[in-house]
């Protein structure tokens, strides 16, 4: 199906029917990875939304699509996995031809917009080497697929831009509204929250080494999660003030995980699962929560099933419609993973995994099977690399004091192949159990769906050998 066929068929509903659909509010915050929320047991203020979970679903295994913001991004969007739409290169801009589910919602009467930070789809702003091609041919396309588009980058605007939206929305029409959050992306601010957390006192993952300036970064990070907190506060008020809460399908998730060692730019679960929260009043009882899997690639079939549109077969997602209306539901055997290029710096004699890393990942509700198709990288992590945290972790593995899971986990090179968890077992994810005959039924079944997915998605990587 054409992309005219695609976004007109959306337009054919009836106007009753359009009358009776929902408002739907996505907002994302940036690089936030579960547990992260008072309302999963982490000891954090997060009193917003830990009330915004108990007045809906809260939701413990959302896992993006990619562990970075631009290819995450484009899969919510599109409800495919990023290489399917070509989105391989971080600063790439979403392919012209690849139709988002807000399109298909605006040519069926809804009113459509976007606000706050970057939404990263249509490429790096301004950069010197793409903006000329940008222009040239006419690549940066939000302007044409939404209503109305902002790139505000100060959070005390957040109230402001959403009014901007709602005064030019047409009286007689539904809205989609996508907010973008800063926090808690890196850089985090020293003055993030007025009663800063005390590093001392911290739980920390065990795939953390319990060094000073891993918990002194670790404090920062959950003090801008707290500073979302309070930013999600001024939505939810917004919605309030503009009477349309109880007709709002409201969803709150991060967009990929924490920039800190086994998060961003990794397929370890904290690069991967995210916080997911929804409210839609009358149809998602208070009170619930599910460890059902869900991908990133669900969002946009799951959104068009809630207001009555069809999905488009070119959509690999699997819709949670049932899930949320609490009514039987099949969910998924297996989610996938894909990491690519990050950030838009060149490839270099010393680049490391932070900059490029290409690689795959399936899970299950156990275990968890990673294909490193550049293990010769050398590990670095995402953003934080010249902060306290990982200066300390390298010193200890230079001085041979981290603890040899650890020393494992972050410093062998080349790194394997193929990794195998069981995270039932082995939840941070530092015991790769691949090889071992005892589990080569599950190694095997977890090759074969990725080998399936990959073929699929037309993915440009060679597929790994079955064992």
């Amino acid at each position: 199906m054409t992309r005219r066929e695609l976004i007109g068929s959306a337009a054919l509903l009836p106007i009753q029917a359009q009358a009776r659909r929902p408002n739907v509010l996505l907002v994302l915050s940036d690089d936030h990875s579960y547990p992260y929320l008072g309302c999963y047991g982490y000891p954090i203020r997060t009193p917003v939304l830990d009330d915004f979970a108990r007045k809906g679903l809260r939701c413990d295994r959302m896992f993006t699509a990619a562990p970075q913001c631009v290819p995450s991004r484009a899969a919510i969007m599109s409800g495919r996995m990023p290489v399917a739409i070509r989105m391989g290169r971080f600063s790439s801009p979403l392919p012209p031809d690849v139709v988002t589910f807000p399109e298909l919602m605006r040519q069926a009467g809804y009113f459509t917009g976007v606000c706050r930070r970057n939404y990263h789809l249509d490429g790096p702003p301004n950069a010197a080497n793409s903006q000329p091609v940008f222009d040239k041919y006419d690549l940066q396309t939000f302007a044409r697929r939404m209503d109305w588009v902002d790139r505000s980058a100060r959070r005390d605007l957040t109230a402001a831009k959403m009014n901007e939206f709602f005064d030019k929305k047409p009286a007689e029409k539904p809205f989609f509204l996508w907010v973008n959050f800063n926090d808690p992306h890196h850089v985090w601010d020293a003055d993030a929250i007025p009663d800063p957390y005390d590093p001392k006192t911290l739980p920390l993952p065990k795939h953390f080494p319990d060094l000073p300036g891993l918990r002194e970064d670790f404090a920062k990070y959950l003090g801008e999660i707290t500073r979302a907190d309070d930013e999600f506060r001024m939505v939810l008020d917004v919605l309030t003030r503009r009477g349309y809460r109880d007709n709002t399908l409201v969803i709150f998730m991060g967009d990929n995980g924490m920039a800190l060692p086994h998060g961003k730019g990794s397929l370890y679960d904290p690069g991967l699962n995210v916080p997911f929260l929804v409210q839609w009043p009358g149809v998602v009882n208070p009170g619930r929560a599910t460890t059902e899997l869900l991908s990133g690639e669900d969002i946009a079939p799951s959104v068009l099933e809630a207001v009555g549109l069809p999905v488009p077969k070119a959509m690999s997602g699997h819709s949670f419609l049932n899930l949320l209306r609490g009514q039987r539901y099949e969910g998924r055997r297996y989610i996938f993973g894909q990491r690519g290029p990050h950030g838009n710096t060149p490839m270099t004699a010393n680049t490391k995994s932070s900059n490029f890393d290409l690689s795959r990942c399936v899970r299950t509700q156990r275990w968890k099977l990673i294909y490193n198709c550049t293990p010769h990288m050398e590990y670095s992590p995402v953003d934080s690399a010249n902060d306290p945290g990982w200066k300390q972790m390298k010193a200890a593995h230079a001085a041979g004091k981290l603890p040899i899971e650890l020393d494992r986990a972050y410093f062998t090179l080349p790194r394997p192949v193929l990794e195998l968890f069981d995270l039932d077992n082995d939840p941070s994810e530092l015991s790769n159990l691949i090889g071992r005959p005892e589990h080569s039924a599950i190694q095997s079944e977890l090759l074969r769906a990725l080998t399936e997915k990959m073929i699929l998605d037309y993915d440009f990587l060679p597929l790994p050998l079955a064992n």
